[in-house]
């Protein structure tokens, strides 16, 4: 996810027809805008962006028959209760990027990373050196989809790259795990080292009384010290994680944390504690998000080689790095399997990053969806974690309508027998996927998803 504020890092290459993979050719580039898919996907619809959102989509969440995405110029929510006819419900102007988007009930919890002249939604830039300076979690009641309510602010100190809800046992409370990272010592809230998460409790009976409870030090011995060398062999240090992900029902989570790979026990929210930790001094640049398998024995750890704006689709960067690595949790600790790389080569006004994806819900496998800004939507099973092959894909030619390296989908999610994608330019699009691989996954309903909030599906039977 890239901010203006905080560079990030870049990705890869791809083709695939339904399991196999095959090298592309330059001259095979898609014309801009055209699209390609594999022939196990189908196109839905596309809703173009709202015109009062004036940046560019980021991330998405759902609940019921509503999907959330994210801008950097606020929010939008639109009725997906019929996927074919998605339709835009309502946007809410509110400024700061990169507003990553969760919800829980009738909350939705909004990310600002972007140093604000207060919290307000007529907010403006200025910046962070100023003491005064907001940044945090915005909170609004989403009761009334056609009116969102701004009802609570919460600042944190270096902002909220991105946030990971936690909910209690009793759901009387949801935890915010609140990521950010790069302190400044010009920056008076977000000084260095800054090796810690901040954690945000919200009483769901009165979420006005939201506040921050912790800042646990994740990293008492200082994390990875990076190697600074030009692009691409750097790697990032480590001063505070990008993503968590949370997988409350087993008590886990994995922290995506620049410079290291993480294992949390979560059992009690209010103190997570770090498990195991890994290192890729080889090929990961910054470590970006984490997913876990259903069975949660598996870890998919994303490379954001580049930060998200550069042309790394292509030879020159090679296979191993700006990937996906995939490992697996045996006695408590993250034993490595392998990385996987989409193979089509884009062009060189082509941004493309491992970015955000999902599981989709398939009984005995470990299959995802993945965005890849301007390299598409990726499907790949990872069943055989040290083999996991792409078994489906969609993406268009370079996105003219924007400044090059500057397009693409940050998020592909799967909700409820269709794939979503949030395009930073161009929209929300509707996939189908049919293959024997994932049909199986329309028997399962999901009430909600919030992407770095895992649920289990069940394993013998469906029904969720």
């Amino acid at each position: 996810m890239f901010t203006p504020r905080r560079a990030l890092i870049l990705v890869a290459a791809v083709v695939a027809l339904a399991g196999t993979t095959l090298p592309v050719q330059a001259a095979d580039i898609p014309a801009p805008g055209e699209i390609v898919m594999s022939p196990n996907i189908k196109h839905v619809t596309n809703v173009p962006k709202p015109e009062v959102l004036a940046d560019i989509h980021t991330d998405m969440a759902f609940q019921g028959d509503y999907g959330y995405v994210g801008n950097y110029y606020g929010f939008s929510i639109y009725d997906i209760k019929n996927p074919k006819k998605t339709s835009l419900v309502s946007s809410v102007v509110c400024p700061g990027g990169q507003m990553d988007v969760s919800v829980y009930g009738n909350l939705l919890f909004g990310s600002v990373d972007s140093s604000r002249n207060n919290d307000s939604c007529s907010s403006t830039s200025q910046s962070a050196t100023i003491k005064e300076s907001w940044e945090g979690i915005r909170i609004f009641d989403v009761s009334d989809k056609a009116n969102p309510k701004y009802i609570k602010s919460v600042e944190t100190n270096c902002g909220s790259h991105t946030h990971t809800l936690v909910p209690d046992r009793k759901r009387e409370n949801v935890y915010i795990y609140i990521s950010s990272y790069n302190p400044s010592g010009t920056f008076p809230d977000c000084q260095p080292p800054h090796d810690l998460i901040t954690i945000i409790k919200v009483p769901l009976r009165n979420p006005t009384a939201a506040t921050v409870i912790a800042t646990p030090n994740l990293f008492p011995d200082g994390g990875y010290g990076g190697v600074s060398a030009p692009y691409p062999n750097g790697k990032s240090a480590t001063t505070g994680c990008h993503d968590i992900t949370a997988y409350p029902e087993k008590g886990i989570a994995a922290g995506a944390c620049m410079g290291d790979g993480i294992l949390l026990d979560i059992r009690d929210p209010e103190q997570p504690k770090v498990t195991a930790t890994v290192r890729d001094e080889a090929n990961f640049a910054f470590w970006h998000s984490a997913t876990f398998n259903n069975k949660g024995t598996k870890v998919i750890f994303t490379d954001e080689l580049g930060g998200g704006t550069r042309a790394t689709c292509n030879e020159a960067i090679g296979p191993n790095k700006g990937a996906n690595a995939y490992y697996d949790i045996v006695n408590g600790q993250l034993v490595f399997k392998s990385y996987f790389k989409i193979a089509r080569h884009q062009a060189d006004t082509e941004n493309c990053v491992a970015h955000n994806g999902s599981l989709i819900p398939v009984k005995g496998r470990d299959i995802m969806v993945q965005a890849w800004y301007q390299g598409g939507i990726s499907v790949v099973d990872f069943t055989d974690s040290a083999h996991p092959q792409e078994i489906a894909y969609f993406e268009r030619g370079p996105d003219n309508t924007a400044p090059a390296l500057s397009g693409g989908f940050w998020s592909a999610y799967y909700y409820n027998g269709y794939i979503y994608g949030s395009d930073f330019n161009l929209g929300l699009d509707v996939l189908k996927i049919n293959d024997w691989r994932t049909n199986q996954a329309g028997s399962v309903r999901m009430r909600s998803l919030n992407a770095q909030t895992q649920a289990s599906y069940p394993e013998h039977g469906y029904g969720h």
